[in-house]
């Protein structure tokens, strides 16, 4: 790629402050997605939630992210990355605010809906500006850079949501995004450099598909309110059986719109010619949809019945979280030594082994021996899995939909985890205020781990039977973005 007028070096001054922006705004995203889950007891009990609000107050969020990250690169490259990426931020935080001054279920859900939507915005826009800003020399060491640090805030999300939770309010995890997004302000203004696809008026159905982001966001939208409001209402009663045709004749509607456009769409349906790509998106559906099952619910478990404060819980998952940062690049290195099919059938069998081992989690139980053996097992499990995954992904299709096939990735990745939180209550028989009760909450638990543990051991077979050593094996280090999935 060629070098941009006036780009970035990583030891100026500008390259500094640019990189400290991306890292600061991505860091932001991916603390308040860990964070959250936290918190769902204490502002449940605060806002007289019931199961169906703790499932939208993490779903909406979800929801607008995998329905609109692809649209917010897309604005990004045409009107310029850093006018969206500031626009993204001042969205967020503004959002946050509305989150923290929340006084019922519906002006929470609401406003976490509007941070989901800038997040769409900031999400793609930070990897982007150090994609487009800096030289190829240093590109590679900015995003590792990015993605190593970025990482620290996932690791240290429980544990500041937790503390928050415990030593001021609930509402101080969406206030915490107030400094953070100033920081990120100043930085981008004084040292990001504007830049934007020049193709882009060339190009301007294929970058720009706002019906085909409206229809994804109606289909989502339509099947996971059908999913949470089943429990409350019956599966057979009016409502849910629209919503649900809503979310399918959308789905369809998606589909055909996409196909019919080619390669002007926002998906262009002949990446899934590749049978490869196809099934990896599959298996991240399955295993992203497990780890979200499993953390909305051992959050509330622990807290609920096991009987342990925010700050405890949150600290109960860093060593899996500490396993991802650390083995990673390891696993990755691996798996292109000996082809992702083994890593991405070992590791959820890991994983799986590790939610079986949690089930037997009750009152008074022992963090190191009953919580820390699965944590870690699963840990390791999900360590085997992301960065070959990520890699075969972008591997699996041609160069140029290199940015596009990382999107959907995204995206898929999302849906997973938002179906997962919609559909589990559900299957587990959980509703109302069933998470504050002893007894439905354990059963409901164990059922949830039982269920997480079988989409993981559906991923291993899929991985085993279907997934084979990517075609170009031999790509350049750094010719495609990694993943953002953790905002």
């Amino acid at each position: 790629m060629t070098a941009p007028a006036h780009a970035l070096r990583i030891r100026t001054t500008a390259g500094r402050g640019t990189l400290l922006a991306a890292i600061l705004a991505s860091g932001m995203v991916f603390l308040d997605s860990t964070v959250v889950n936290v918190a769902l007891p204490r502002l449940g009990a605060d806002l007289d939630a019931t199961v169906a609000g703790l499932q939208w107050t993490v779903n909406g969020y979800a929801l607008m992210l995998a329905a609109f990250v692809l649209l917010g690169g897309s604005l990004g490259d045409r009107f310029g990355r850093r006018r969206i990426f500031l626009i993204g931020v001042v969205w967020f935080a503004v959002a946050s605010v509305l989150c923290g001054l929340a006084q019922d279920t519906n002006q929470l859900i609401a406003a976490r809906f509007l941070q989901g939507a800038g997040g769409a915005l900031l999400t793609p826009g930070s990897l982007s500006v150090l994609q487009a800003s800096f030289h190829p020399d240093d590109r590679g060491r900015a995003i590792g850079t990015w993605s190593g640090l970025s990482g620290v805030s996932t690791a240290l999300g429980p544990f500041v949501g937790g503390w928050l939770v415990d030593a001021l309010s609930w509402r101080w995890i969406f206030f915490i995004n107030l400094p953070l997004a100033v920081g990120v302000l100043l930085a981008a203004m004084r040292w990001v450099p504007e830049s934007r696809d020049e193709n882009v008026s060339r190009s301007a159905g294929r970058r720009f598909d706002i019906a085909g982001a409206l229809l994804g966001a109606l289909a989502l939208a339509g099947l996971t309110y059908a999913l949470i409001d089943a429990p409350v209402r019956g599966v057979g009663s009016w409502s849910v059986l629209l919503a649900a045709g809503v979310g399918v004749l959308a789905a369809v509607s998606f589909v055909l719109l996409e196909r019919h456009r080619g390669e002007g769409a926002m998906l262009p349906t002949t990446l899934f010619g590749s049978r490869l790509f196809s099934v990896l998106n599959v298996f991240t559906v399955l295993v992203y949809a497990a780890l979200s099952g499993f953390t909305f619910f051992l959050s509330v478990y622990l807290q609920n019945v096991v009987g342990w404060s925010a700050l405890r819980t949150g600290l109960a998952t860093v060593p899996m979280t500490v396993l991802l940062l650390l083995g990673s690049a390891r696993a990755g290195a691996l798996s292109a030594r000996i082809g992702p099919r083994l890593l991405l059938t070992v590791g959820p069998v890991a994983a799986a082994g590790g939610l079986l081992l949690l089930r037997r989690v009750g009152p008074g139980a022992s963090y190191w021996w009953d919580v820390l053996p699965g944590v870690l097992l699963f840990g390791i499990g999900l360590t085997l899995v992301v960065a070959p995954l990520t890699a075969s992904v972008l591997a699996a299709v041609a160069d140029r939909f290199a940015g596009v096939a990382s999107g959907f990735n995204n995206a898929a990745s999302r849906t997973g985890g938002l179906l997962a939180v919609a559909a589990l209550p559900l299957l587990v028989g959980l509703s109302g205020s069933g998470y504050e009760q002893a007894t439905a909450l354990t059963d409901a638990f164990r059922g949830a781990m039982a269920w997480c543990a079988g989409l993981l051991l559906g991923g291993a077979l899929l991985a085993a039977l279907l997934v084979h050593r990517p075609p170009s094996p031999d790509r350049a280090p750094g010719r495609a973005a990694p993943s953002t999935r953790g905002a």
